[in-house]
């Protein structure tokens, strides 16, 4: 009894500091708060460990960590408090008050994202002493039989805890009704929302770009494929209706605040661009391939009187600020030496899903998306690269990070048991803002050959390949480099993500069966 009254309180307090974050935001949620808090804390190599080892579900496994360790724990309390009442109601109180410091810890955080937890911990502590009081107050003599220190039999006990819990319930219902209703204005600006038709259309993509081999995916990655690595465990849905942007900073002699429509008044570029994730190991898939519609950031930039450095301006560095308080730095100098890099609103036809930024975000080709793709932005401050470290350059990772040259077999699979034969092997390549101009696989360390490329889609894309390998029996191993636009052939030098993005050449081990 002593166990499950702990359990049991924290579901309460957990529900009822729930429907208090409907009223606050949902990333004063306590969970929320103290999952934001682990992943700001995690060591960058856990991080990265976690990412391969669990992909887009990361997020997922933290919160189910978090609830595991916060039942053991009310467990724990719960007996505690069978033994010494006031040591149990002070731990639950205590993972109120932390929930509260992780919350405060939050970037944009204000003295009411404490509120949820500082309730959910008084919440847990009341039930917890009800609980508890009732379960272990003396027998009035004469009734029952057999002494002992439990007041109340099992069935007794159960209706209690039954109604403590239907209150939780109700409760949490409550408080995710709430949350849907607060986001409502979000999902309802998104659904209204018509992309503009582009200024500068993109061309379409060439005949020939995508291979169409069995086990390649698609040139141009459906949204609902497209990978996601950020830290936010609440998607932001941001009401496009109340979306503003602020352009200040050094070197700003116009500082700008726009909405959304002000911000479609400016001419609108279509382009097709890869974006890669820095954690992305050799042959990983954080990589995907999209047409992205936006206002040119140069441009924007221009219009605030911002002077690249190479042209005397004294700001080298851009920090994008997302409103979830995430900051990327990117250089001033990229940004505005040409490229394609936008303020994006559109992805493959459509106004951007929540989980990709909507309604702004940057896209920048040639630079890894830590340093550069800002999703749910809200603010371009100019700085320098001395005077401010972004939020990844605090967690170890480097200042600034052009892609490197990769490329990716995606077919046969690894381990694939293969008939002897004529086999395709295929995969991806790309070196943004550089393009590819050749792909080799060799076999078993043998010489390299000369894949065949899709047709190239500019330089900012990436360019599927094939090769026929004509397969004999045996364990093979297969390994694919890749020689970018400026004649540099990708490295076979293995090296880490961290700092900077990994190297090496992706292998593939098959298994190609005896004849007969």
């Amino acid at each position: 009894m002593g166990a499950v009254s702990g359990i049991v309180a924290a579901v309460a307090g957990l529900a009822f500091a729930q429907l208090a974050a409907a009223a606050v935001r949902p990333e004063s949620a306590p969970v929320t708060a103290v999952g934001g808090a682990a992943v700001d804390l995690t060591p960058v190599a856990v991080r990265e460990w976690a990412i391969r080892l669990f992909g887009p579900s990361d997020k997922l496994v933290l919160t189910l960590g978090i609830v595991v360790v916060l039942a053991a724990v009310a467990a724990l309390a719960g007996l505690l408090s069978v033994r010494h009442l006031p040591a149990g109601i002070a731990v639950a109180g205590g993972f109120g008050l932390l929930g509260a410091a992780a919350a405060l810890s939050r970037p944009e955080a204000g003295w009411r994202d404490a509120l949820p937890s500082l309730l959910g911990g008084l919440i847990a502590a009341g039930v917890l002493y009800l609980l508890v009081t009732a379960a272990t107050r003396p027998r009035p003599a004469g009734t029952g039989s057999g002494g002992g220190a439990w007041s109340m039999d099992r069935r007794g006990f159960g209706r209690l805890v039954t109604g403590v819990l239907a209150a939780s319930v109700a409760a949490g219902f409550a408080g995710r009704r709430l949350g849907a209703h607060g986001s409502a204005g979000a999902t309802a600006s998104r659904a209204r929302f018509v992309l503009p038709p582009p200024t500068v259309p993109a061309p379409p993509v060439p005949a020939g770009a995508d291979l169409r081999v069995p086990g390649l995916g698609p040139f141009l990655t459906p949204d609902r494929d497209f990978y996601r690595v950020d830290t936010a465990l609440v998607v932001p849905r941001v009401d496009a209706d109340t979306w503003r942007l602020r352009i200040h900073g050094e070197g700003v002699t116009r500082p700008l605040t726009l909405d959304l429509r002000q911000l479609l008044s400016r001419p609108l570029v279509e382009h097709d661009i890869t974006l890669t994730c820095v954690s992305n190991e050799v042959g990983g898939p954080y990589a995907g391939n999209a047409r992205w519609l936006g206002v040119r950031l140069a441009d924007l930039l221009r219009e605030a009187g911002v002077r690249p450095p190479s042209r005397g301006g004294p700001a080298d560095q851009l920090v994008s600020r997302s409103v979830d308080g995430m900051t990327i730095g990117t250089p001033v100098e990229a940004v505005m030496d040409g490229r394609e890099a936008l303020l994006a609103i559109g992805m493959n036809g459509q106004p951007l899903p929540f989980a990709h930024g909507f309604p702004v975000r940057m896209v920048v080709p040639g630079l890894y998306g830590y340093v550069s793709a800002c999703k749910w932005l809200t603010e371009l401050r100019l700085t320098t690269f001395g005077a401010y470290d972004a939020y990844w350059v605090r967690r170890s990772w480097a200042q600034q990070a052009p892609v490197k040259t990769q490329s990716r077999i995606d077919t046969p699979r690894p381990y694939a048991d293969l008939a002897p034969g004529r086999v395709a092997v295929a995969g991806v390549a790309w070196a943004q803002h550089r393009g590819i101009e050749a792909v080799e696989v060799r076999v078993d360390s043998g010489p390299w050959r000369q894949a065949r490329l899709g047709a190239a889609d500019g330089v900012d894309t990436w360019r599927q390949w094939v090769w026929p390998w004509e397969a004999t029996p045996g364990r093979h191993t297969l390994e694919v480099r890749a020689t970018d636009g400026t004649g540099a052939v990708q490295t076979g030098v293995r090296a880490g993500t961290v700092p900077d993005g990994a190297t090496g050449w992706h292998s593939v081990e098959v298994q190609v069966k005896a004849l007969g």
